[in-house]
């Protein structure tokens, strides 16, 4: 049994993006922040607790397959030990997820070995190796919100309460790297936050090789997402009696929300709607000052026109959703982002300030 209060020493990671093939690269370094004491509201990783569907990834234990049912967005709420048992498709290899979750009263951090509490690789073209990846990620438990969002949205952006990451952006840019014009895959990193023709790796018109979960491996093995987890949270919101609960927390310390949202005029659940739209309603693409337009024909891109195919084919337009420019909102006095299932999918800019150890 450990004790209520133990030392735990968190490696930042620094992570960088190379999409490479059908998966993009994220290596992780960076200097220790400190030693600082956490609470741990529960036992070592091998107490046996038997999964429970309605306090999943809040009582501890087996989260294999469990759905989360908190929409707390204090951290704390989640603090515990949890363990998964699932497999990865590609190649039948079992792996045990270990996620741990800990609060020490201005802070709250969730380190895990990687792997999620579902299932990987049904339905992907992973040209690299699940492997397990420890993670160790650290943020504030008391948010606020920044006069101006933050849009470098570069590395891990999202940590999910089952242990996994959610990176948004590829390391791929139109008319950057060596690759041949129209099939870049590398090369377009941080310094390069701006480029308008950063690939988007959701959109149809590209093949980032992601499975049911809309994620993949890394070349360093890691499992991670780029949108909806299709997991966590049920998304049918025509079937639900409530919004969804919380599934994770962003870099800046306000919770991740599901899809489900209550509608405050009729009462009835549904979807949420993010304030994002093709630009000139999908006309043709304009030219931006200092970077080569993707033209159709070139290598892979399919048109000429703002098809959603780059993630600066979209634009956003208040009020024509629900959401916030960083995909976010205020709900019964909790500001938080919401899983959508359109552009810009998790977050699109920080409303707070994102800690360090992303």
């Amino acid at each position: 049994m450990l004790d209520k209060y133990r030392i735990f020493i968190f490696t930042v990671l620094a992570v960088s993006h190379i999409y490479c093939g059908n998966s993009d690269y994220s290596s992780s370094s960076g200097p220790d922040t400190g030693a600082e004491s956490f609470t741990d509201a529960s036992a070592d990783y091998n107490k046996d607790i038997e999964t429970n569907d309605e306090s999943g990834f809040v009582a501890g234990g087996d989260i294999t397959n469990a759905l989360a049912s908190s929409r707390s967005g204090d951290c704390e709420t989640y603090v515990n030990n949890y363990t998964s048992n699932v497999i990865d498709l590609t190649t039948g290899k079992s792996f045990s997820g270990r996620v741990s979750i800990l609060y020490n009263g201005d802070k709250c951090a969730i380190s895990s070995n990687g792997i999620p509490n579902h299932n990987m690789g049904e339905g992907g073209s992973f040209p690299n190796s699940i492997s397990e990846v420890s993670q160790s990620y650290e943020f504030t438990s008391s948010p606020q919100i920044n006069s101006e969002p933050i849009r470098n949205i570069w590395k891990v952006s999202v940590v999910l309460l089952n242990g996994g990451v959610v990176d948004i952006l590829p390391a791929a840019c139109y008319g950057v790297g060596n690759n041949p014009l129209g099939r870049e895959k590398v090369g377009c990193g941080s310094s390069y936050i701006d480029h308008p023709w950063r690939y988007d790796p959701m959109s149809s018109l590209n093949d980032f090789g992601t499975d049911i979960h809309n994620a993949h491996a890394q070349p360093n093995g890691l499992y991670h997402y780029h949108a909806n987890p299709m997991a966590m949270f049920d998304g049918d919101c025509n079937n639900q009696s409530s919004a969804s609960p919380v599934i994770g927390f962003a870099a800046d310390g306000f919770p991740v929300f599901g899809s489900c949202i209550l509608d405050q005029q009729t009462g009835l659940v549904r979807e949420v709607l993010s304030s994002y739209k093709l630009k000139d309603g999908g006309g043709p693409r304009k030219t931006v000052n200092g970077y080569q337009t993707p033209i159709a024909g070139n290598g892979n891109i399919a048109s000429s026109n703002y098809d959603g195919q780059f993630r600066g084919d979209y634009e956003f337009v208040e009020k024509s959703g629900d959401l916030d420019q960083c995909n976010g909102m205020t709900v019964d006095g909790q500001y938080g982002y919401y899983i959508t299932n359109s552009f810009p999918w998790v977050l699109n800019c920080f409303s707070g300030t994102p800690d360090d150890s992303f």
